[in-house]
């Protein structure tokens, strides 16, 4: 029995000799690996235990008892100290100037697609043009047939629509059915509206077109409206959104709910006309399919195409936004790439 006490009570010199000198938590706990754990030199004695005698044992096990409590509170003691040391040298170290102005925050910003629905509509307010807004969600009717789309008609081919459950109910395939919409809540009073909002086309995702998309819608009706209101107010858009001095160029097309219909060109504000990869080297930027309002869709709207005429034209957002902006790539404004986001 002498043997085992002698051993503990030298360990237990050992130990707080040791532990004194620790100067790190680290070595803390290293000290506790060496002497406290399962394997550590405690342990080690206390396996001798079972070679004492009964009556050895008891007195044997109450005086290692009392060394390990020595030893674990001493342990507590020190990690205690060494932790108030070093928090106050990550203190000295890690210091805050508290007097120091806070460091400034990145601030988010509008999206491109949005920028430039606002910077449009924004011309056109200047014009005297009201925004009206218009559902997603349609019917066959609206979006089709009373602007002139009958059924079969192959002009619907030029659309890939998509449809719902519910017959005759679909996602509009572009921003005109608010036409109709504008002119039965308004007819028969002269009208000049802006419709802007989300389409859907069921086509294939590439450079230059998604399967969602944004587009704005003009309509003018009254009386004695005539091509040449379009071509001044296409005109004078052009000069605002690319810069004065735009010439613009209408060239003969063909949509269902507009006659006669055109496609609308502005020369290219990048390169002067000259021709540019923005402008496929044509010198000129395709801005708007536009014509006079069809008499059906007059008509159809609650106006009498004997007293009414007017006209129409829609644009696409993202190629508004791309053209000015130089973005080669219609994907990028729906990838939600930070960096492209920040550029433009």
């Amino acid at each position: 029995m002498s043997d085992i006490v002698t051993q503990l009570e030298v360990l237990q010199t050992k130990a707080t000799a040791a532990l004194s000198a620790a100067s790190s938590s680290a070595e803390t706990e290293a000290w506790h690996a060496e002497y406290l754990s399962r394997k550590g030199k405690l342990t080690t004695i206390l396996r001798g235990l079972g070679q004492l005698s009964a009556e050895e044992r008891p007195v044997v096990g109450q005086k290692a008892n009392v060394i390990k409590g020595a030893l674990e509170s001493a342990l507590q003691e020190r990690q205690a100290a060494i932790s108030s040391v070093e928090m106050m040298a990550t203190l000295d170290t890690d210091a805050v100037d508290v007097t120091l102005p806070g460091r400034p925050q990145t601030l988010g910003k509008l999206h491109p697609t949005t920028q430039a629905m606002r910077e449009i509509l924004a011309i056109f307010g200047q014009m005297g043009f009201q925004t009206y807004d218009a559902p997603e969600v349609e019917t066959d009717d609206n979006n089709f047939t009373l602007l002139n789309f009958p059924p079969g008609h192959p002009a619907r081919e030029m659309q890939d629509t998509f449809f719902t459950k519910n017959d005759g109910v679909i996602l509009r395939t572009h921003t005109s059915p608010g036409q109709i919409r504008a002119m039965r809540e308004f007819a028969p009073e002269p009208i000049r509206v802006m419709l802007p909002g989300k389409c859907y086309r069921n086509e294939d995702v590439t450079t230059r077109s998604e399967m969602m998309f944004y587009q704005v819608e003009g309509l003018v009706v009254g009386k004695n409206i005539t091509m040449s209101d379009l071509k001044g107010v296409m005109l004078n858009y052009g000069n605002q959104m690319y810069g004065n001095g735009r010439e613009i160029r209408f060239r003969k097309a063909y949509f269902p709910f507009t006659e006669p219909s055109v496609e609308v060109d502005v020369s290219c504000s990048l390169c002067n006309g000259d021709g540019c990869r923005v402008c496929k080297q044509t010198g000129w930027l395709e801005i708007s399919g536009a014509g006079m309002v069809h008499p059906v869709v007059l008509k159809n709207g609650g106006y009498d195409p004997a007293i009414y005429s007017g006209f129409a034209f829609g644009m696409g957002i993202e190629r508004q936004a791309m053209m000015k902006r130089q973005v080669d790539d219609i994907r990028y404004f729906y990838s939600n790439d930070a960096r492209f986001l920040d550029r433009v």
